[in-house]
């Protein structure tokens, strides 16, 4: 028996060519969501964790009486808890759907477009990825700005474009200003390293309290604070070190006068940060305090990377630049200058923000598991400061031998920085209270393997 209807609907899902099309049923509902037994278009729950189990439903409706030969779809939420979007617009209980209707489940969620094609002649294979039928040209199709979407400012491609449109032309201008240039070039390639970052946690945290984060470490650099840290661990602790000796007594004294210093002293503002959150309500509690280990990586590598900046272009590159220059002159200190600011800042994804971001997980834990917050500080405390001690030690011991003996272990020292930063990462995602109202879609853990 043949199809009555000339047109069969497809849902196709935006942005992701692996997955054909699904066809719907002119008799059946078809229900979207996360939950493989009651679903017929099932979401991994991994890479879409803002759509319910049962988020919405297609339902087949009876076809107009000017078209009997084509049927009507329409699409209901489900008292989903992130909503449904057609068009752009929130989805209240049930609609028509018309093709070339846009569904987005959640905001920021999955994409599909509502198709209708022809039905193939009987005998013929249908086409695993079938064309739309062809409509009139509109006015956003031949000026696809005018059809912008609401949420286009949110979109992960949109704001680096536009912050490295504006950096190139600053640098542009201040080419011949070698302080001015580098200290964009580091602003620029910091703020790129931190989106990387913020992107991979996908939680939303205001700006402003990121920023001022790391501007409170900052201030903490210009402060009394640096050199009381530095007389106590340098000097009361065994944290002094000597160029020449051997790689365990570096280590040791690393171990001490770098990463138990300077990555307590960059979580100072996270910490303060925590306790003032504690003191405000809802939802300024929320957007400021730390309350899951998400919020303690965020705000660690904002402050982690304030502290790179100051380091590299108030301490390294000055000194790089001056010993080029009285070798080969002002042009080729300049550039020495500059050419260290890029593996120095952009390098912090292993490096400061790696330890720091590792420290806040712990931090952040401790809030989730307040019965066993000392021991879970000392563990992350313990650990960053390790891994930072192993960096240092290996720059300065291995270094000396060989140069490409010294590079292979400084990119193994930084590889296993940023695995132990990811899966942190992975970690206070699966861990996560907001954990439906995630962004980051790209890096998941399957779940046989999950920890």
């Amino acid at each position: 028996m043949t199809d009555p209807y000339s047109y069969q609907g497809f849902l196709r899902q935006i942005s992701s060519e692996s997955v054909p099309p699904h066809r719907l049923s002119v008799s059946q509902d078809v229900m979207i969501g996360r939950d493989p037994n009651a679903c017929q278009i099932i979401l991994d729950s991994h890479l879409y964790g803002g759509v319910s189990r049962c988020h919405a439903v297609i339902r087949p409706l009876q076809p107009p009486t000017s078209r009997p030969d084509q049927l009507i779809w329409q699409i209901c939420d489900l008292e989903s808890a992130n909503g449904t979007y057609v068009n752009g617009k929130p989805l209240q209980g049930c609609q028509a759907l018309q093709a070339g209707d846009r569904i987005m489940l959640s905001r920021n969620g999955p994409e599909f477009v509502l198709e209708y094609h022809p039905l193939m002649p009987v005998g013929l294979p249908s086409p695993t990825s079938p064309n739309p039928v062809e409509t009139g040209l509109t006015l956003s199709q031949l000026l696809p700005i005018m059809s912008a979407r609401p949420d286009l400012a949110q979109k992960a491609y949109l704001a680096p474009g536009i912050v490295t449109v504006v950096f190139v032309i600053l640098m542009f201008g201040f080419i011949n200003n070698s302080t001015a240039f580098r200290v964009l070039l580091a602003l620029y390639l910091g703020i790129v390293a931190y989106y990387f970052i913020y992107q991979l946690c996908g939680k939303r945290k205001p700006w402003w309290v990121m920023l001022s984060c790391g501007l409170a470490t900052g201030l903490l650099l210009l402060s009394p604070v640096l050199r009381l840290f530095i007389w106590f661990f340098r000097e009361v602790l065994p944290g002094s070190t000597n160029p020449t000796a051997d790689f365990i007594p570096q280590f040791f004294s690393h171990f001490f006068g770098a990463g138990l210093m300077e990555e307590l002293f960059k979580v100072l503002p996270v910490l303060g940060l925590y306790l003032l959150g504690r003191h405000l309500k809802s939802p300024w509690r929320e957007r400021i305090g730390v309350w899951e280990p998400l919020d303690g990586i965020l705000l660690a590598a904002a402050s982690a990377l304030c502290f790179t900046w100051m380091e590299t272009l108030g301490q390294y590159v000055p000194q790089v630049a001056q010993t080029v220059a009285e070798l080969a002159g002002k042009r080729a200190g300049d550039m020495a200058g500059a050419q260290l600011v890029i593996p120095r800042v952009l390098g912090s994804v292993a490096g400061h923000m790696a330890y720091s971001g590792y420290f806040g997980y712990f931090i952040g834990l401790s809030v989730l598991k307040p019965g066993k917050r000392w021991q879970i500080l000392g563990v992350g405390w313990l650990t960053s400061a390790t891994i930072h001690a192993l960096w240092n030690a290996s720059a300065i011991t291995f270094g000396k031998f060989a140069v490409n003996f010294g590079q292979f272990s400084l990119a193994f020292v930084g590889v296993l920085s940023y695995a132990f930063l990811t899966a942190a990462i992975l970690k206070a995602r699966e861990l996560s209270p907001t954990r439906s109202q995630n962004f980051a879609t790209r890096i998941s853990v399957p779940p046989d393997r999950r920890l």
